[in-house]
C-alpha cells in the first residue's frame, strides 16, 4: 500500500493522479478543511474518468505533526511519498515551518522505521543545494553551509533531509528529489500557480534573476521512476532549464496573448518594497506580498545541474516552453 503526504498540494495532487492510473487504492493524508475538490480538478484536467480514478484514494484526516493520526494512516503501508511541507519566506512562519517541515518529517521517518517501509521518497528543494565554489552550476555534491543560509525555509528543508538520511541509517531505503521552481496546472492562486493568474490579469513587473524551473510532470515522473528503481540513498536535482524570471514571465504572457511585463524591478525598488510590505503587514496583520528574503532572491542568478538524474535514469525533461504552453492552455480552458 502506498501512502502520500501533501496530497492536496501541487506535487501531491499530480502524483496521486499518476498513482491512480497504476494502483487500485492509494492512501493520502489531508488536514481538516483541506480542499479535496482542488485535487479532483487536477484529475479532471487529464482524464474523462477522473471521478473513478479519484475514488481510488483513501483519504485519511491526519496532520504529520499528529502522531496518533499518523499511526492509523501507516497501517499496511509499504511505500511512502512525503511531499507535505510549509513553504514560506515570512519570518512569522518560522516556528510553523519547524513543526511541519522538521518535526513532521521526523514523525514520518519514525513510522517508516517502525513499520519497515520498503522505500521512502522525499520531496525537498534546490534551496538546500549550496552554491558551488568552483563551478557555475550547482550539483548534489556541493557542500551545504548552514552559516550562509539566511532564511528559515532552506534551513527547515535541510533539517528535514537530515531526518530522511536518518531513516536510511535505520534500514529504510530512501530517495530525495530537489526540484527547482515547479510549474504545473491547478492551484492558480498560490505558489507558482499564482504567476499564471497574475500575468493573465496583467503583471507589469519583472526581474532578471535566474533560477531552475521544472514541470510538475517531470517531478512526478522522476519520483515514480526512482521508487521503482534499485537506486537507494541518493538525491537528485530536478531542473529542466535555468531561466530568468523575465524570460518565464514573457513566455507566459505570450501564450496568453497578453502584454509582456515592461518594468524591470531594480534591487533598490525591491529593498524599498519589502520594507513597505513589512509595515503594511504590521498594520493589517496580513502576510506581506514581498519579504526581505524574496526581495533579495528575485535578483540572484543561480544555475543548477540535473546531469545526475539524466545520466543514471536516461531522464529527459520537458522544455520550459512546452511546460508553459500546456499550463496556459489548461488555464484558458478552466477560465474561458
Amino acid at each position: 500500500m502506498i501512502l502520500v503526504t501533501g496530497g492536496t498540494g501541487l506535487v501531491g495532487s499530480h502524483l496521486l493522479y499518476q498513482l491512480s492510473l497504476e494502483n487500485d487504492t492509494i492512501k493520502a493524508i489531508h488536514r481538516k478543511n483541506s480542499d479535496l475538490q482542488a485535487v479532483k480538478n487536477v484529475f479532471r484536467y487529464f482524464s474523462a474518468e477522473y471521478e473513478f480514478l479519484f475514488k481510488k484514494i483513501e483519504w485519511i484526516e491526519a496532520d504529520i505533526t499528529n502522531i496518533v493520526a499518523l499511526k492509523t494512516a501507516f497501517q499496511n503501508v509499504t511505500e511512502v511519498y512525503h511531499s507535505a511541507a510549509l513553504v514560506s519566506f515570512n519570518s512569522k512562519d518560522h516556528q510553523a515551518m519547524c513543526e511541519i517541515n522538521i518535526e513532521g518529517t521526523s514523525n514520518i521517518v519514525n513510522f517508516c522505521i517502525e513499520y519497515s517501509v520498503k522505500k521512502l521518497c522525499f520531496v525537498s528543494s534546490v534551496a538546500t543545494i549550496e552554491k558551488s565554489v568552483t563551478n557555475k552550476f550547482m550539483n548534489e555534491a556541493d557542500e551545504w553551509n548552514m552559516e550562509k543560509v539566511s532564511h528559515g525555509y532552506a534551513m527547515t528543508k535541510y533539517a528535514a533531509e537530515m531526518e530522511v538520511w536518518r531513516a536510511s541509517q535505520e534500514g529504510v531505503p530512501v530517495v530525495i528529489v530537489n526540484p527547482g521552481v515547479i510549474l504545473g496546472a491547478g492551484f492558480w492562486y498560490q505558489g507558482s500557480g499564482a504567476l499564471f493568474s497574475k500575468i493573465h490579469k496583467g503583471l507589469p513587473f519583472y526581474t532578471e534573476g535566474v533560477t531552475g524551473f521544472v514541470s510538475v510532470n517531470d517531478v512526478v515522473k522522476s519520483m515514480l521512476l526512482l521508487m521503482k528503481s534499485n537506486i537507494v540513498n541518493e538525491r537528485y536535482i530536478l531542473v529542466s532549464e535555468n531561466s530568468s524570471f523575465k524570460e518565464v514571465f514573457y513566455q507566459i504572457a505570450k501564450n496568453f496573448g497578453k502584454k509582456p511585463p515592461s518594468i524591470r524591478v531594480t534591487k533598490l525598488m525591491s529593498a524599498v518594497g519589502w520594507r513597505i510590505e513589512k509595515l503594511k503587514s504590521i498594520l493589517t496583520n496580513k502576510p506581506p506580498i514581498l519579504t526581505k528574503h524574496t526581495a533579495k532572491s528575485i535578483h540572484v542568478k543561480g544555475y543548477f545541474s540535473s546531469e545526475k538524474i539524466q545520466k543514471e535514469l536516461s531522464f529527459n525533461f520537458e522544455t520550459i516552453s512546452e511546460t508553459i504552453k500546456s499550463i496556459c492552455e489548461l488555464y484558458k480552458k478552466e477560465f474561458k
